[in-house]
């Protein structure tokens, strides 16, 4: 029998963190991820709960320590829960470090007892505004009382969660120090993230583009922020607040360039292999899926995408060009 080994880029770079998209549907419409309206895929062309397993646990036979459900929205997905359940296996067997989700926290009241169960044990949910009608204008639809009540069946599910906030110059720039405020009198970090330029520009990431450094500057007198030496495993730096105790992170995925450590690929809803979510390029797994029950293939081009891993992506700050035109919900989010 073959043994597969760890999966190493060019450039030296060990991945153990996979982000797997289930959907490419979400019940909310983030201006700056979709369009008002979307155009989903078809359900045919997504890979089933099984095939999701099936790729998921391939990586993990090669030394993925982590993965991360997303979307689109991943609760929206019929059945997920099953997936989670089944994915938990391998916490159980101890080849996998963490199962978790990133969610906006609509549909996390109903699941957030079962998600427990399966061995989730934290989530990120994204939270880009205290202010209901504020919040309603940037989701398009969204009510900020269900991801509050998502968030508080989170934690009484004695899952830990963390606030993810896109900074938005101009839309909610001025509420930076009232989310770190709310995330830490409750027990939960808070991490701040640029906007990317991905997918349709027009949906206005480049007007409200605002430098992760600004951000930080205006926390850390408030909140005292020391450098932290914690890590989540993904891209954020960490600050912590000798105020509270708790910690702000960072994400400068446009004026930082932390691609020298990035250790994450990412599969969309459909089957295809990013190995960088700033470039076009992306290998076809669901074909090696469906065109053979057993793994051989699949593995064949997991390696090959694994080989054209770029040693960076290609943004730039507040670009008026897209990196790419996959549009962020269709990515994974």
């Amino acid at each position: 029998m073959t043994v597969l080994g760890p999966l190493i880029d060019p450039f030296g770079r060990r991945v153990t963190y996979l982000r797997l998209s289930v959907t490419d549907r979400c019940d909310l419409r983030c201006f700056y991820c979709m369009s008002e309206r979307p155009d989903f895929l078809p359900k045919r062309e997504l890979l089933s709960l099984e095939e999701l397993d099936r790729v998921a646990s391939a990586f993990v036979s090669r030394g993925v320590r982590k993965l991360r459900l997303t979307g689109g929205e991943p609760l929206v997905r019929r059945d997920v829960v099953e997936l989670f359940r089944s994915l938990g296996r391998h916490l159980g067997s101890g080849a996998l470090d963490e199962l978790t989700l990133t969610t906006n926290g609509s549909q996390l009241a109903q699941h957030a007892d079962t998600l427990a169960a399966a061995g989730v044990r934290r989530v990120n949910v994204s939270l880009d505004s205290l202010d209901a009608g504020r919040f309603a204008a940037i989701t398009r639809r969204g009510r900020l009382a269900d991801t509050l009540d998502g968030i508080e069946a989170a934690r009484a599910a004695g899952l830990a969660v963390k606030l993810n906030t896109v900074a938005l110059a101009g839309v909610n720039d001025d509420e930076f120090h009232d989310l770190v405020a709310f995330g830490h009198e409750h027990g939960m970090d808070v991490t701040f993230i640029e906007v990317m330029p991905i997918g349709e520009i027009g949906h206005g990431q480049a007007r409200h583009f605002m430098p992760i450094s600004e951000v930080r500057k205006r926390l850390e007198t408030p909140f005292r922020l020391a450098p932290s030496r914690h890590s989540s495993g993904g891209p954020a730096r960490y600050w912590t607040s000798e105020t509270t105790g708790h910690r702000v992170g960072f994400i400068a995925a446009t004026t930082c360039n932390f691609c020298p450590g990035c250790n994450r690929v990412r599969l969309t809803a459909t089957g295809q292999l990013e190995a960088c979510l700033g470039r076009e390029e992306s290998t076809d797994l669901r074909a090696a899926i469906r065109g053979s029950e057993a793994d051989e293939a699949l593995h064949t081009a997991i390696d090959r995408a694994i080989a054209s891993k770029p040693e960076g992506h290609a943004f730039e700050a507040a670009a008026s060009v897209s990196a790419t035109t996959r549009p962020m919900h269709r990515t994974g989010g």
